[in-house]
């Protein structure tokens, strides 16, 4: 993830007296109980970030250590990351998201903030539809913001999730120097298991290089929906959106030629020349001189869906990973737009 440094507060090394009082600091702590499992506070691999942070940011160490004294571990959060809803198939995953609830609440959501997404789509070059789809997956139009402390989460899962343990303790950090900038209180932000945050859960890195104060006020609260759909536009326009260009097509498949264009990825690689000779085909579009990717979904049966991916699939990816989440985002924003353009030509009448 990209870092914005805009507002931040200058870094600095700190003086011989604060050095003194981190070695103090530092001092293992004799008799402590055995039985009693050491606070995050008291672990070696914490101390050592604390200590690293503080050189290289400039926070006072002692703060750290009373910040993460008050850190819980969060088992629930180690085994909801075991278990993504990413790992659903396609038949079940799209069933959470391609509901009539969510496709109606999309379009009050789009009738109530109109004039908001309509000048993000302006600024950013975005489809409403698509700001508004990406705010129904992630959190049901801001009603499920996330009920876990992003301190707790990011600690836990970056000092206790072996996997990606680097990642999510650079997101802890970036999660700091966000309180510090946006005058967050750091303790009382919650999130969702992973850390993101607001209504468009944005990661620490990515809230600290996307986010924008869309509403004027001088703070980037992506908890307020003006600054969501702003931040979302601002995410998806340097990633590079093309408005108005095909997000995805239908295919089908002949033989076993596809299966090693199926290694290639979400990212848009295959010649549109090399579709036939695989044995693809796509009808309704024009691929002549695109690079695509083909994407592979589970029906509910031994059948498989297949799709063309262009680019704009690759940037709703950028979003998240999950090429399931990104043709989620994709179906939801045209049935939003659907239902919009039909309550449109209903007040007409």
């Amino acid at each position: 993830m990209n870092k914005n440094t805009n507002g931040s507060v200058p870094t600095f090394l700190p003086g011989i007296a604060v050095l003194v009082s981190f070695i103090v600091w530092c001092l293992p702590v004799h008799g402590a109980s055995p039985e009693k499992a050491a606070g995050y506070e008291e672990r070696a691999d914490v101390r050592a970030f604390i200590a690293d942070l503080s050189q290289r940011e400039g926070f006072d160490p002692r703060d750290l250590s009373r910040l993460f004294a008050s850190v819980e571990r969060q088992d629930s959060i180690l085994k909801a990351i075991a278990r993504p809803a990413e790992a659903k198939p396609w038949y079940e995953y799209r069933k959470i998201f391609l509901t009539p609830a969510r496709i109606e609440g999309g379009a009050q959501f789009y009738a109530e903030h109109r004039e908001t997404l309509e000048r993000a789509s302006k600024d950013y070059g975005v489809a409403p539809e698509v700001i508004v789809a990406i705010i129904g997956v992630e959190t049901l139009y801001g009603t499920r913001t996330g009920k876990h402390r992003v301190l707790d989460a990011l600690t836990t899962l970056g000092f206790d999730y072996e996997p990606r343990k680097k990642f999510f303790r650079r997101e802890l950090e970036e999660f700091l120097l966000l309180s510090r900038e946006e005058s967050l209180d750091s303790p009382m932000v919650k999130g969702s298991y992973a850390g993101a945050m607001g209504i468009g859960q944005f990661i620490p890195s990515s809230y600290r290089a996307y986010a924008v104060d869309f509403d004027g006020d001088g703070k980037r609260d992506l908890w307020n929906p003006v600054d969501a759909i702003g931040s979302v536009a601002s995410y998806f326009s340097r990633h590079g959106w093309r408005n108005g260009e095909v997000v995805t097509a239908p295919a089908s498949v002949t033989g076993n030629g596809h299966r090693k264009l199926l290694k290639k990825g979400t990212k848009p690689a295959i010649p549109s020349e090399s579709l036939n000779k695989a044995g693809v085909v796509v009808e309704g579009v024009d691929l002549n001189g695109h690079k695509v990717a083909l994407l592979e979904y589970d029906s509910n049966g031994e059948e498989k869906e297949f799709w063309i991916g262009f680019h704009n699939f690759y940037v709703i990816t950028r979003y998240n990973r999950s090429q399931l989440y990104a043709m989620a985002v994709h179906q939801l924003s045209e049935e939003i737009a659907r239902t919009v353009e039909a309550s449109e030509e209903v007040a007409k009448q």
